[in-house]
């Protein structure tokens, strides 16, 4: 199940924004044009789907930091969804009460099954405390009788046993899945270079801390993954590359080494370069992709001899889920040679952000003789949706 389009407005400094999304998207963007708040807002969406919203936004000072210009007196969002069947629509709205509180104001989902000749057919819905869900196959909606909560989603209530509804059960899994990647610190002290309890992990956190876990579990275990990763590996740093291991480290926790050819003694996760830890770190998160992930300037810290093979693992992760990168490099948009991203333009004016997707003859006509970075670089980019 893919988004097909994002409505926002009075998130931050979205305004009112309108994007389509496609397998693969690039943002690019002035510092301060919305990139990042753009990756904000599918947390936030994320969240609300895990019954967190409240101690979320509570987390980053109430509604007031979080709606357009301090003013807006709303937050509303309308996702909508499809798989080969279904073409799912989510709606949200939260009420600012004052200056840091909220209440959820209106909420539904609608399925329009392509299949029974377009037929639309609601799944829940909701104003205020008023609320109405689909709990069964009987295709009618049920007032839900227990307390709701003010701040938060019922949607995040359909993973109650007693509710048997699959397509919408999917749809809240599908959100709670999403991965958000921004600001993964990598200094010296970060968590995600010391040992870890070893427990078996598939796909790495958003804040990264489970780095060393997830590859042990998958270096370990998916020879496929083990191959990927060295090959990956010996692209960026050569044969002087050999391989990974994870030696036991005190009270049953498991460490990452690097071994090189040329020493006797690898490298621990602690020692490693923050470039070279940031580049494993894509390349697991690339190679385990959740059903939409986002990740925030990956170039940060990177050789641009490594943007290639960034960019490489990102064609096979869209391949598989939806991928939403931001950049100001130049560099990566010209590391995508044969597979063309969806290249997304966040412009801000008068502190309202505007995201316009490059298409056309005109992209077409300019990357006949020059490449997206040179374009990039030249303002050229921005130029075509001016």
């Amino acid at each position: 199940m893919k988004i097909i389009s994002l409505d926002i407005e009075g998130f931050r400094s979205m305004k009112k924004v309108h994007w389509v999304l496609n397998d693969l998207n690039i943002i690019i963007g002035a510092n301060g044009a919305g990139k990042s708040n753009l990756l904000r807002f599918f947390e936030l969406i994320s969240i609300s789907a895990q019954a967190r919203l409240g101690k979320y936004i509570q987390s980053l000072g109430g509604m007031e930091p979080l709606v357009w210009d301090g003013q807006a007196t709303r937050i509303n969002c309308q996702l909508k969804l499809s798989d080969q069947k279904n073409l799912l629509q989510y709606e949200l709205e939260l009420a600012r009460l004052g200056s840091s509180a909220y209440r959820i104001e209106q909420e539904t989902l609608t399925q329009n099954d392509f299949e029974v000749n377009n037929q639309d057919g609601q799944l829940l819905k909701r104003n205020h405390l008023n609320s109405q869900i689909l709990t069964g196959t009987d295709h009618s909606l049920k007032t839900v009788i227990e307390p709701i909560s003010e701040e938060e989603s019922l949607l995040s209530m359909v993973a109650n046993p007693f509710i048997e509804n699959h397509l919408m059960t999917q749809f809240q899994h599908q959100l709670t899945s999403w991965l958000i990647y921004h600001d993964i610190s990598v200094d010296r002290n970060a968590p995600l270079r010391q040992p870890v309890v070893t427990r078996a992990e598939r796909r790495v956190d958003p804040d990264g801390q489970n780095l060393i876990s997830v590859l042990h579990t998958l270096y370990t275990e998916d020879r496929h993954f083990r191959y990927d990763l060295n090959v990956a590996m010996r692209a960026a740093f050569g044969n002087e590359f050999e391989e990974l291991m994870f030696p036991p480290a005190a009270d049953q926790r498991t460490q990452l080494r690097v071994i090189w050819k040329s020493l006797q003694r690898g490298q621990s996760a602690v020692e490693l370069s923050d470039g070279t830890l940031r580049f494993l770190f894509l390349l697991t998160v690339l190679a385990t992709p959740s059903p939409m992930t986002a990740i925030d300037e990956p170039e940060l810290g990177l050789h641009p001899s490594m943007l290639p093979i960034v960019a490489e693992f990102s064609v096979a992760a869209a391949e598989k889920a939806q991928i939403i990168l931001t950049t100001h490099s130049p560099q990566f948009l010209d590391a995508f040679t044969d597979t063309k991203p969806t290249i997304t333009v966040a412009l801000c004016e008068q502190g309202k952000t505007e995201l316009k997707n490059l298409k056309g003859e005109a992209l077409a006509y300019w990357l006949e003789n020059y490449s997206l970075g040179q374009m990039f670089n030249s303002g050229e980019l921005e130029d075509l949706v001016a």
